[in-house]
C-alpha cells in the first residue's frame, strides 16, 4: 500500500522465538533468524540468541560474511587476530566484517552471563575475501533522535537526517526504538530494503494492519523489491505498553550460498579452502 507515493511497510510473516537450556558453559540459545531461511531474509542469514557463562565461545574462524552483535545484557569481552580487545556492555554493538580470515573469541566476563543477539550479514561473492576488520560502537556514542513518547538510537545506516557509527562493506540500516505506553512512531527506510524487527520488550502494533506483536516476536517486513535506496518507505508503529523494538533492513544480495560452520562460501569448494587456509594456520597470520 502506498500513501502519497510512499511506501507503507506492514508485517509480512511473524513468529516468536523459541528457546532451549544449553550445555555449560552456555546458558540458553534461540534462533531469531533460523538458518535454513535466508533466502526470505537475504542478506541476511541468521540471527542467534545467546546467554553464556565464560568458555562458550573462546576462539574460533569466521570466513565470508560479517556479524552485528547487540549486547542485551551482561558485559562481552572480544579480543581478535588483529590485536584488538574490548569489553562491551548493555547497549553496545560490535560490527566484525570476517572477510578473508578472522579469528576472535567472544567471552562473558568473569561471572557474568552475556544476554547477546548476534546477526549474519552476507557478503557477496567478490566481497568475501576484503580485510578482516572490527568496530566496536558504545551506546553513548550513537546519535539519537527524540520524539514525543520515544527515542530512535542510529547504530547504522541513514535515519532521520542522522548517520550510524557502524561503517559496513554491505550497508545495512540498524535502530532501536524506545517507545512509552500510547506513543507512535512512523520510521522512515528505504524502499528496496528487505528487513525485519525484533522485539526486546512491550507490545507493539506495526503497520497500518495494527499487528501486535510482544517481546520476543520476530516479523519480516514488506518491501519493494525493485525500488531505489533513495526513495523512502515507512514503518508505522505505536506501543501498547512500555516497549523496546530493533529494526534491521539491507538490499538482498540474491546469490546462493553455502553456510557450513564458521564460514559462508559460494560453494561447497570454497568452504572446503577455508577449512584448509585455517587448519594450515593462515588465519592466525592476518593479525
Amino acid at each position: 500500500m502506498e500513501i502519497n507515493n510512499v511506501l507503507q511497510r506492514e508485517l509480512k510473516d511473524s513468529w516468536y522465538v523459541k528457546y532451549e537450556e544449553m550445555s555449560f558453559p552456555a546458558v540458553q540459545k534461540g534462533w531469531v533468524l533460523p538458518p535454513d531461511r535466508w533466502k526470505d531474509f537475504d542478506p541476511f542469514i541468521l540471527m542467534a540468541e545467546d546467554w553464556f557463562k565464560r568458555g562458550t565461545f573462546s576462539e574460533h574462524p569466521h570466513r565470508g560474511f560479517q556479524t552485528i552483535t547487540y549486547v542485551i545484557d551482561g558485559r562481552l569481552e572480544h579480543t581478535d587476530n588483529h590485536g584488538g580487545h574490548d569489553i562491551l556492555e548493555a547497549g553496545d554493538v560490535q560490527y566484525m566484517n570476517a572477510g578473508w580470515a578472522a579469528l576472535h573469541a567472544e567471552e562473558a566476563v568473569d561471572n557474568d552471563i552475556a544476554h547477546t543477539l548476534q546477526l549474519w550479514l552476507n557478503l557477496p561473492k567478490h566481497q568475501k575475501n576484503t580485510p578482516t576488520t572490527y568496530q566496536n560502537v558504545y551506546i553513548e556514542n550513537v546519535p539519537t533522535v527524540s520524539f514525543d513518547g520515544g527515542a530512535v538510537h542510529v547504530y547504522s545506516g541513514n535515519i532521520e537526517g542522522l548517520k550510524g557509527p557502524i561503517e559496513s562493506v554491505v550497508p545495512f540500516t540498524l535502530t532501536e526504538i524506545s517507545l512509552s505506553d500510547g506513543a507512535s512512531y512512523n520510521l522512515r527506510l528505504p524502499e528496496n530494503h528487505n528487513g525485519f524487527i525484533y522485539m526486546l520488550s512491550g507490545d507493539v502494533e506495526f503497520g497500518h494492519n495494527q499487528k501486535s506483536l510482544k517481546k520476543t516476536a520476530v516479523a519480516t517486513l514488506t518491501y519493494k523489491e525493485n525500488g531505489i535506496d533513495t526513495k523512502e518507505s515507512e514503518l508505522r508503529l505505536k506501543a501498547n505498553a512500555r516497549s523496546k523494538v530493533l529494526v534491521y533492513t539491507g538490499v538482498p544480495i540474491k546469490e546462493e550460498i553455502v553456510a557450513y560452520g564458521p564460514f559462508v562460501m559460494n560453494t561447497m569448494e570454497e568452504i572446503k579452502q577455508a577449512y584448509t587456509d585455517y587448519h594450515s594456520g593462515l588465519f592466525s597470520k592476518k593479525g
